[in-house]
């Protein structure tokens, strides 16, 4: 039994899902190579640990606790699964949304579509995540026997010259083939788009690379929204008139109709290409900053270790100047695993990983991932199938048959479920990567139910998406901190800074809302966020953690308080942008809290997230005490 526990705490520890959790972003990576459980910590791992509080999980108040979860958890699936029976009055309006399931004789909710485009490919994906790195491997295998490998005695860097010259190339040709493979004729487009952009970072003078680059892409993706993908057809209607004299369609316009019909596997290929319009904006911005280091290599001037960098490093050093060419260009945009969705790389970190393996990848963490991965695939079945929160939300329910617990589960739920189905794809393609040989940052941090903080949670939440908004827009914004003086102090007070901080935050997830899509929901939704980020900042400058050292029981019930509030906020700005929208929350809440039953629900309900809060909060001094400050 102890074996089986010490197994299920590796495999669910921050080390197997991602060891940029547990090493410091500054750390040379060759650290990760061993397993971190048995290393022992660094002086900044000592420090985290020395600030973490004693342990409270064997105190009263914790046993309280877990009785509450293990009264709470229980009745909250089953108010959720109550309403998914056949016996329920509400399913026969969302029945006909259900598909034929295979656990238990029961159906699945299937009716989302950005969740059933992968679930329904989950087969093909799978093959081409077999049939990728074995190509890879054959290709290299073919190139070692007919380009001689260098001799034992050269340095590490010919070996790693050999190896980034083979897998760029095999990166560039398949790129090639997967990108006709998947969106056929408009191919055409995405290298079209590819080459202005690359134009772009080439071609212009210097000071106005930045604001070319922005340009560009946002312009491209409003065209694209509001063009539908830019399709052969439309763009011969608007060259020609539609019909001559006597009715008869243009042949301009059957032609780009006939165009059309080669679409490919995916034939929309403007749905996910927000995702490639980040790593366009990488290339140019990093070639950008690599124009401002001197000649000198500056792994050399720092007398860096090239195999193991950094983290921060990889991110940070521009890659050699003459990896700024259209090959590597092409190989990074279209990188075949990371393509669809991601998670993010920039492109001096793919440049640096294709040099030198990561040692951070072993086939033991690859295994425990991908064993993570598929028992998260089992438990989003699961729930698809007892749990139908989607398709009741789409059928534009009657609430009034609904009890207040019911409603605020179905809503519960219905956040969860966006949660895995975003979780799902980022883990599938992120496992490729890993066993194609790139280790790409992990998206999704923490359970959507184990966050208390606006600001934390969307450090865990799409992190790639965070880290890549933080180095290329909010930092260049100036970020949330003063400006300072020559001699190095705050020549801002603490509120202009916390302002400065709130505007960037707007302006960053206005940018957010308008790269997921285009329309006033999500528009709302981002600004919800803002707003609601009001009440943190507003009670981290009322109620500081260092004037309450003295009392840090009161402190800490008192942070409680601020997180329940902190979990009901955004819950609704999440339900309004992902699931409900306005008008459906409006109706939810009503119906919730109309009633003299909603409203001692919703009390029972804050209590629950005020024990659930604590929780959290000592998951964090835990990790905290491991020497691990994931500030999430």
């Amino acid at each position: 039994m102890a074996s089986i526990f010490s197994y299920l705490r590796r495999l669910y520890s921050l080390d197997t899902l991602d060891t940029r959790f547990t090493v410091s972003a500054s750390t040379p990576l060759k650290a990760t190579a061993a397993d971190t459980r048995s290393a022992s910590k660094d002086a900044r791992a000592n420090a985290v640990a020395s600030n973490a509080s004693p342990s409270n999980w064997r105190t009263p108040e914790f046993f309280v606790y877990y009785l509450v979860f293990l009264v709470a958890v229980p009745l909250m699936f089953k108010a959720v699964i109550e309403v998914s029976q056949e016996s329920h009055p509400a399913y026969s309006t969302y029945a006909d949304l259900l598909s034929p399931g295979w656990i238990a004789g029961r159906k699945v909710d299937n009716s989302d579509a950005q969740l059933s485009s992968f679930r329904d490919n989950i087969p093909y994906l799978l093959v081409l995540l077999v049939v990728h790195p074995l190509l890879r491997r054959a290709f290299e295998s073919f190139k070692r026997s007919t380009t001689p490998a260098p001799s034992s005695g050269s340095s590490s860097s010919a070996a790693a010259d050999v190896r980034f010259a083979r897998r760029i190339q095999f990166d560039f040709y398949f790129a090639l083939v997967f990108i006709i493979g998947l969106n056929g004729v408009s191919a055409l487009k995405v290298l079209a788009i590819l080459y202005v952009n690359y134009k772009i970072a080439k071609t212009l003078p210097k000071t106005y690379i930045p604001a070319a680059t922005w340009i560009f892409n946002i312009g491209t993706l409003f065209a694209i929204e509001l063009c539908h993908g830019l399709p052969f057809e439309r763009v011969a209607a608007a060259l020609v008139s539609s019909a001559d004299s006597t009715g008869q369609e243009s042949p301009l316009v059957l032609w780009g109709r006939y165009l059309d019909s080669f679409g490919g596997l995916m034939p929309r290929w403007e749905i996910l290409f927000n995702f490639t319009i980040l790593r366009l904006i990488s290339f140019n911005m990093d070639y950008y900053w690599s124009l401002d280091y001197p000649a000198a290599s500056p792994i050399e001037k720092k007398l860096l270790d090239p195999a193991a960098l950094s983290e921060r490093d990889r991110v940070s050093i521009p890659a050699d100047p003459s990896a700024f060419n259209g090959r590597n260009y092409l190989a990074y945009i279209l990188y075949s695993p990371l393509y669809l969705s991601g998670p993010i790389i920039t492109f001096n970190d793919y440049i640096s990983q294709q040099r030198y393996s990561p040692p951070s990848l072993t086939k033991t963490r690859t295994i425990l991932y991908g064993i993570r991965f598929f028992l998260t695939l089992f438990a989003m079945e699961l729930i698809l199938h007892f749990i139908y929160a989607v398709a009741i939300s789409k059928a534009s329910p009657d609430w009034s048959l609904y009890t207040p617990a019911q409603l605020s589960m179905l809503a519960f739920f219905n956040l969860h479920i966006i949660w895995l189905k975003l979780l799902i794809p980022w883990r599938f393609f992120r496992l490729w990567s890993l066993v194609d040989g790139i280790d790409p940052p992990e998206n999704m941090v923490r359970c959507v139910s184990n966050n208390y903080s606006a600001f934390a949670f969307w450090r865990a939440w799409h992190r790639s998406f965070n880290r890549w908004i933080i180095r290329y827009l909010y930092i260049p914004l100036g970020g949330g901190r003063g400006r300072t003086d020559g001699s190095g102090n705050t020549s801002q007070s603490k509120l202009y800074s916390k302002v400065r901080h709130i505007f960037n935050f707007l302006v960053v997830f206005t940018f957010v809302a308008l790269w997921h899509d285009i329309n006033l929901r999500l528009l709302m939704w981002g600004w919800l966020i803002t707003l609601f980020v009001l009440p943190e900042v507003i009670a981290t400058l009322l109620f500081p953690a260092n004037k309450w050292r003295s009392r840090p029981t009161t402190y800490r019930v008192l942070c409680g308080v601020g997180a329940v509030g902190n979990i009901l906020m955004m819950m609704i700005a999440n339900l309004v942008g992902f699931a409900l929208g306005l008008d459906g929350l409006k109706s939810l809440l009503s119906e919730m809290l109309g009633s003299y039953a909603g409203l001692v629900y919703l009390v029972t309900a804050c209590s629950a997230l005020f024990v659930g809060a604590q929780v959290m909060f000592e998951l964090r001094q835990e990790e905290m005490r491991g020497g691990v400050n994931l500030k999430c």
